[in-house]
This record gives structure tokens, C-alpha cells and sequence, in this order.
């Protein structure tokens, strides 16, 4: 379960803080029932680090939407790229649905809580059986084996038929 209220309800009631919301964007673009449009995915990355007052540099870690299709993992990859240019090279990525599946509705709320966990744990999780790189997608997908790594703030992407693209910035507080 995923509980969002305020940090100084979270306080008063001496809570456990996983994560905090630090900014999110979205876009619709429409372009196609199946086809991801990249400038959509980047149009909602972009609208996140505005409303979180952040920048690429400030994000440690990509819990991405990930399904393992070619042309999905191709396009995120490039609208990785074109949103955080070279600091895409340093930073990891990773997608949770090859253990957790799908989900479909859900698959946000499960990335969400992965990107909350990797906060808390200081640890990046890896892309669950991972078999080889495409070359088409040129990004560090976290292959097989998790990380120990400092991560002070996690976006994670959520794209969806049709293009609606949800992006969600979280932090540590």
C-alpha cells in the first residue's frame, strides 16, 4: 500500500518517510494507440523537473517504464537521452516489470514504490533477466545484479496507451 499525505502529518504521527514527492508531469500526445511518442515522453520528463524545481543532474537513479518491447524500450531509451543528454551516460536505469509483471492500472503505483524502496535502501534495483544489450538503446539498464549506490533523488516513468505519459520525481526529503 502507498500512503501520500503531508510530511508534517507524516511527522505527527512519527511515520516511517520512504520517499517524498517532489514533482511530477504528464503529457497526452495521441499519436498513436501503440506506438510511444519520444517527444511526448520527454515533454513529460521535462514537465517534472520544472515542477520539482530540479535538473538532470539532481536525479540519481530512472526506474523506467521499461516493458521489454522493442519498440517501447527504443523509444524510452531515446527520450532518456534527449532529456538528460550526456548525463545519460553515467546514470542508471532500470525496469521492475520483469518481476513484478505488468499490472497494467497498477504498473505506475508498483514503479512508484520501487523508486521509494531505492531511496530507502540506497540501492538500485536491476533489470531482472537481462540477456543482451540493444544497441538501439545505448543507456546503463542495470542488468541482472543490483547496485549499492547514492541516490538522492528517483524519477520514475509511466507511459501507457495512446500516449499519457506520467512522470513522477521523488526525493528523500
Amino acid at each position: 500500500m502507498l500512503v501520500l499525505e503531508t510530511r508534517e502529518n507524516a511527522l505527527k504521527r512519527d511515520a516511517r518517510i520512504y520517499a517524498e514527492v517532489l514533482g511530477f508531469g504528464m503529457s497526452a500526445d495521441a499519436a498513436d494507440i501503440t506506438a510511444p511518442n519520444v517527444a511526448g515522453a520527454v515533454r513529460a520528463m521535462n514537465a517534472a523537473f520544472s515542477d520539482a524545481k530540479l535538473n538532470t543532474e539532481d536525479i540519481d537513479y530512472v526506474n523506467a517504464h521499461g516493458t521489454g518491447t522493442p519498440l517501447n524500450d527504443r523509444s524510452e531509451s531515446e527520450a532518456l537521452r534527449t532529456a538528460f543528454a550526456a548525463k545519460i551516460d553515467d546514470l542508471p536505469v532500470s525496469s521492475s516489470k520483469a518481476v513484478l509483471g505488468h499490472s497494467l492500472g497498477a504498473a505506475g503505483a508498483l514503479e512508484i514504490a520501487v523508486c521509494a524502496l531505492a531511496l530507502r535502501n540506497q540501492t538500485i534495483p536491476p533489470t531482472a533477466n537481462f540477456d543482451g544489450y540493444d544497441p538501439e538503446c545505448a543507456i546503463d539498464c542495470v542488468p541482472n545484479i543490483a547496485r549499492d549506490a547514492r541516490i538522492r533523488n528517483a524519477m520514475s516513468n509511466s507511459f501507457a496507451f495512446g500516449g499519457l505519459n506520467a512522470v513522477i520525481i521523488l526525493g528523500t526529503g
